[in-house]
Parts: C-alpha cells; structure tokens; sequence
C-alpha cells in the first residue's frame, strides 16, 4: 500500500483528480475533543495506519491549537515509531490541502517514503496560496503595515494577501486592485474557498491575472477562519496540478540517506526523525537513480 497521507480534518482531503489517486485518512483523534476520543483509541487509529501502509505522513496547519498537536506528538512518542512524521508547514489550510493532494498524487508513484515526506517542504515553495481579507486587524502570519492596519477600519475595504512563497499585501479597490499580487511563472489550476466574501474579485480578476489553467471553488477549511483570523475572506491557492510535472521537480533533487534513520530524503533534514544531514564532506557519494511512476512506459 502507499504511504498514508494524514490530515487533521476532513476538509483539508480535497476530492481525488483521478482513480489513482489515494484519498487521506482523517485522523478523528485530531477531530474529536480528547473526552469523547480516548488517547487509546487514538492510539489504535495511528498504529492501524502504520500497520496496513507502513509509514505515515501527518499534515497539520500550523495555526491548529496546541492541545491537538500535543497529542499528535503523544501517539508518536507512545508508539515509540520512527514511521509518523509530523509536518506543519506554513501554508494556510487551503495551500496545506492542496499540498495533501500533491503527496497524494506521489504516493502512488515510487518514491520511498523519506523522499515523499521531505517533498512537502519543496512543493510548499510551489504553492501560491492566499487570501481576499475584508479586514487585516488582527492578522499575525502575514506582515501588515500600521497603514494597512488602519485602513482595514474603514468600512467595504477588502485586502488581497499572499502568504505563500513570499507574504506579499495589497488593497483591493472597488474595480480591482491597485497593485497586482506576484503569481506564479508556471502553470497552475487556482482552487478557491468562499468565506464571508463573494469571490468575484478572485474569480474574475486575480485568476486571468496569475493565467490559470483552471479554477474550481471547494470548501472553505474550518481552521481558515482562525489562520487568518477573519471570517470576512475568500481563501485562494493555485498550484501544478499535474502529476508528471511535480514528479519531474521531486526527482529532479538530489538524495541522501539519513545517518540516523537511514530512510532516503530530499532537502537537509529527515522528516521523519528530523535529524539534519552532516556537513557535505562527511557525506558519502551515492549514485544517482531514475525512478519512474507506476504505470509509466
């Protein structure tokens, strides 16, 4: 079986492109409060997991509160596994299920489980993943200048925010934006998530803008409300949706082999037991292999 990709809600799974591809488990230990899920079920629930796929990869929002990451880190502590690795990346809840659907999509292709799991940090750079605000208050992951701050007072002013791959502000005015946010030089299929807001500005004007493939609205994450501290939004990501391509930049990157853990990894730390690599001199010289998706010719 591939290696399972988890998530901390179940709408954070966006649907399957293909019938290829796997869909996530949801972990309910995530889910449901600690009282009506016990910390021996959720127990249970990991090792199951890691039972039938043999590792497993979690995706947690970073703005998740603490009690639900404590547990996560429990179980793992409590299994004593070196088969969970606990990722969260920086990405708002709609960039982060778009990044789900991406390891998704490799799982099914050969890569071992190190490499998929240390990808989550390359496609993240990927993944232009943001938000139309109608109030940047009380908004902290993404800097917000003290004239921004006061403008967000005034009445039907609306903010366009990039918080991925590089926080980026502007003022939406009534026909548009008076500057345009930086977007991809690639193709990308633009998946959006109405809120508090109507989603035409990023509809009608920001995806011809960033020259997306494709645009499809989906549901917005329950945790978005809290990432960007508003319900008044319109969150957005656009991303490579297609699987040859993303499996061309993830074997396009050097491997090595973690010197604790021994599993194959991409970038300079394992994400699975999050030892970093050595120095490059300590570093043994490793052929070079092509790996193919399954399937392919």
């Amino acid at each position: 079986m591939p290696t399972a990709v988890a998530v901390t809600g179940p709408d954070l799974v966006l649907p399957s492109p293909d019938r290829h591809t796997p869909s996530a488990a949801v972990l309910q230990s995530a889910v449901r409060s600690p009282l009506t899920y016990s910390l021996d079920q959720a127990l249970t629930e990991m090792d199951t997991l890691v039972e039938h796929h043999g590792y497993v990869i979690v995706l947690c929002p970073a703005s998740t509160p603490a009690s639900v990451t404590r547990r996560l880190y429990a179980v793992r502590s409590i299994l004593e596994s070196d088969r969970i690795a606990v990722l969260r990346p920086e990405l708002p809840p709609l960039g982060l299920a778009v990044l789900a659907l991406q390891l998704r999509q490799l799982s099914s292709c050969d890569f071992s489980p190190g490499v998929l799991a240390s990808a989550a940090r390359l496609l993240s750079h990927y993944i232009y993943a943001g938000a139309l605000l109608g109030s940047v208050a009380r908004l902290d992951r993404v800097p917000v200048s003290l004239q921004s701050h006061a403008k967000s007072w005034l009445p039907g002013a609306q903010f366009a925010v990039l918080a991925t791959p590089r926080p980026e502000l502007v003022k939406v005015s009534g026909t548009g934006p008076r500057t345009s946010l930086p977007g991809p030089g690639f193709g990308t299929k633009m998946l959006y998530a109405p809120g508090q807001l109507a989603p035409a500005w990023v509809t009608d004007t920001l995806a011809p803008a960033w020259h997306a493939q494709g645009v499809e609205e989906v549901r917005l994450p329950a945790e978005s409300a809290r990432w960007w501290a508003t319900g008044r939004l319109v969150e957005f990501a656009a991303a490579i949706p297609d699987i040859s391509v993303l499996y061309q930049l993830v074997s396009s990157v050097r491997r090595e082999d973690c010197h604790w853990c021994g599993l194959e990894l991409i970038g300079d730390r394992c994400a699975f037991c999050a030892a970093p690599l050595p120095p490059p001199e300590e570093r043994p010289d490793r052929p070079a292999r092509a790996l193919l998706p399954r399937g392919a010719p």
